[in-house]
């Protein structure tokens, strides 16, 4: 490949982690779910894998062009370096975490028209549906509903705990409909992250970085896994936890926050219709709109390069 398609190539998967970056600030929205409506979920997933038991002993071998060549490291990269790039952008120029609280129909209501339309394509890839396609999609969408409507608690500052939120989130964010964010607000330390974050706290960040990498260790391979084995019933399932987690990305809803430590956190969320079509509900339908117009765009561009998503 010459260098001007590398760079291309580099720059498309850098605006990829900035999509999912974005995401992931969101409670209620994954960075899996940008993946897989991006196409890169299962290249993602087989690219975090790659860092095995083989690859460490070349490490420690001092054999670095041969663990080099076992990774997709051009793509993992440009990628990480996208999300980075979200989180930065979205907690210091954008206050995605202060629009969530002072705009919510807006964000959400694009986020919505993003997952809206991907499911759309996504079920739509399947070539049939017998009796076990629709129920492993069923099953994945009472997962999705399921643990969408968790309740956040209170929980302890302790290193070991902001260690296993990192576990948990990052396992989370690997799943399409299952957001990070928002198991972090189950576990009552969405907020303190955020800030940890926006202040650069070495200390809580480091812990919490921990906890992610064993994470995808751990969970990257449980999927890899599974979608070598049952690749169509997995994918079945997770396009279904995907369907489950519109009833909490729904732009309208009844959202009670509490302000603890100065920070205005979620504690319940319901989803209503609107009761008249204000400009704050005009707003969050043409957001939506964007968000559906721009997947269709996104999918029919991709269709013209032979690169549709991978489901």
């Amino acid at each position: 490949m010459n260098p001007g398609k590398r760079l291309a190539g580099a720059s498309a998967t850098f605006m990829k982690g900035m999509c999912m970056g974005s995401a992931d600030i969101v409670p209620g929205v994954s960075g899996g779910t940008m993946a897989l409506i991006l196409g890169i979920y299962e290249r993602l997933l087989r690219a975090i894998r790659s860092f095995d038991k083989d690859w460490l002993s070349l490490v420690v071998k001092g054999r670095f062009g041969a663990a080099l060549s076992r990774n997709d490291l051009p793509f993992l990269a440009a990628l990480g370096a996208g999300i980075l790039a979200a989180l930065l952008f979205f907690t210091h120029v954008v206050p995605l975490p202060k629009l969530i609280v002072s705009h919510p129909e807006q964000v959400y209501g694009l986020f919505f028209g993003l997952i809206l339309a991907s499911v759309v394509i996504l079920m739509g890839a399947v070539e049939r549906y017998g009796f076990g396609e629709v129920a492993m999609t069923l099953l994945g969408v009472a997962a999705g509903f399921a643990i969408v409507n968790l309740v956040p608690v209170e929980t302890p500052d302790s290193a070991w705990f902001i260690f296993l939120c990192g576990f948990v989130a990052i396992s989370a964010m690997l799943l399409p409909g299952i957001s990070g964010s928002f198991i972090l607000l189950i576990l009552g330390k969405y907020a303190y992250i955020i800030d940890a974050l926006g202040h650069f706290d070495l200390a809580v960040i480091a812990v919490f970085v921990a906890g992610m990498a064993s994470g995808l260790v751990v969970f990257s391979r449980v999927i890899v896994w599974l979608l070598s084995r049952y690749h169509q019933p997995t994918l079945l399932v997770i396009k279904g936890i995907l369907i489950g987690s519109l009833w909490i990305i729904w732009p309208f809803q009844e959202r009670v926050f509490e302000t603890v430590r100065g920070k205005d956190r979620l504690v319940s969320s319901s989803p209503v219709l609107p009761d008249a079509f204000d400009d704050t509900v005009l707003a969050a339908f043409a957001w939506m709109a964007l968000g559906i117009g721009s997947v269709l765009l996104l999918h029919r561009l991709a269709g013209r390069q032979g690169q549709g998503p991978n489901v």
